[in-house]
């Protein structure tokens, strides 16, 4: 006997149902779906804030050569020890953070400096990128959300180069103007953004304009973020003449320092002139260029020197 027929003899009335063209069946549809896209971002927002995040760097060597697996022991040794350095700089990273929110420079106990770029990526990335590749210098770019939009694919150039991305918020703000939700928002969204292309969640951050306070410290320290200033500022934003740029990294120039410039947020190219004269003036003097990772690893800061440059907006 049919359902239908069950219903007649004096049976249970069968459970309506909606047909896929009923208004009311689209609306709970929307209902659902809209449900579950809550529940899978706030879920991802809470591990990220809870944890810090999945930090590993893709191993260079590993981009290189392929899996291990397929490579002989002597690209495979390579590998390994690429994968140990990673894990040292990451846990130096944690480890200075555990004792200071910000940092300014090593401790000179090294003739290491690390050069570091804000703003991008942009239309300037590549040449920038191109330069540090031919010289061989390892490099820290604080990246901008907002532009990966525009300039998101020249990012896996950047990593597999070994290049450290960090967050430089997601549009630019001046973070201690902000709430603390917006403050957190400007963090988690660029690294969702900069995750779509193979970066890891990141462990450094440096905020726009110098601008930064109490909140942003307390948030950064729970995203597990170390706060990364500056020891020289090029000022190359302003185009103040190749000369200047050079001579503003070779008059601040000393053991654990970092460097300001810029590969994005307006005209570059006096940066792209000023590189190869910097890279090469540095090496003469006997430093060795690397990553603020590497610095922190090999040059670990101490407190009293971390002093914020003037002019920052924040304290």
């Amino acid at each position: 006997m049919r359902p239908a027929d069950e219903a007649d003899a004096g049976g249970d009335p069968p459970t309506p149902r909606f047909r896929p063209n009923d208004p009311r069946y689209r609306f709970v549809r929307r209902r659902l779906i809209a449900g579950a896209t809550f529940v899978v971002v706030a879920i991802w927002i809470f591990s990220l804030v809870s944890s810090g995040g999945a930090r590993r760097r893709p191993a260079v060597a590993a981009t290189h050569t392929g899996s291990t697996a397929a490579v002989g022991p002597s690209a495979a040794a390579t590998t390994t020890a690429a994968a140990a350095e990673q894990t040292r700089e990451d846990q130096a990273v944690q480890t200075a953070l555990g004792y200071t929110a910000y940092v300014t420079s090593g401790s000179a106990s090294k003739r290491e400096i690390a050069l570091t770029f804000d703003d991008g990526p942009g239309p300037y990335t590549p040449q920038i990128v191109g330069i540090l590749k031919r010289h061989k210098v390892p490099a820290t770019f604080f990246v901008v959300g907002r532009s990966v939009k525009d300039f998101g694919a020249y990012l896996p150039s950047e990593l597999s180069a070994g290049f450290v991305l960090g967050d430089h918020t997601q549009d630019h703000e001046a973070m201690a103007a902000l709430s603390r939700k917006d403050q957190t928002a400007q963090l988690v969204d660029q690294a969702a953004d900069i995750e779509h292309y193979g970066a890891p969640f990141p462990d450094l951050f440096r905020p726009p304009y110098g601008s930064f306070n109490e909140t942003t410290l307390s948030i950064t320290k729970k995203l597990k973020m170390l706060t990364i200033l500056w020891t020289i500022d090029t000022n190359d934003f302003a185009q103040p003449g190749v000369k200047k740029i050079v001579s503003a990294v070779l008059v601040g120039a000393k053991p654990g320092a970092i460097v300001l410039m810029h590969d994005a947020g307006g005209t570059r190219t006096q940066t792209i002139q000023a590189l190869p004269t910097i890279i090469k003036a540095l090496r003469k003097r006997g430093y060795t260029l690397v990553t603020v990772p590497r610095l922190l690893a090999d040059d670990p800061p101490l407190v009293a020197a971390q002093v914020p440059p003037k002019g920052l907006s924040g304290g």
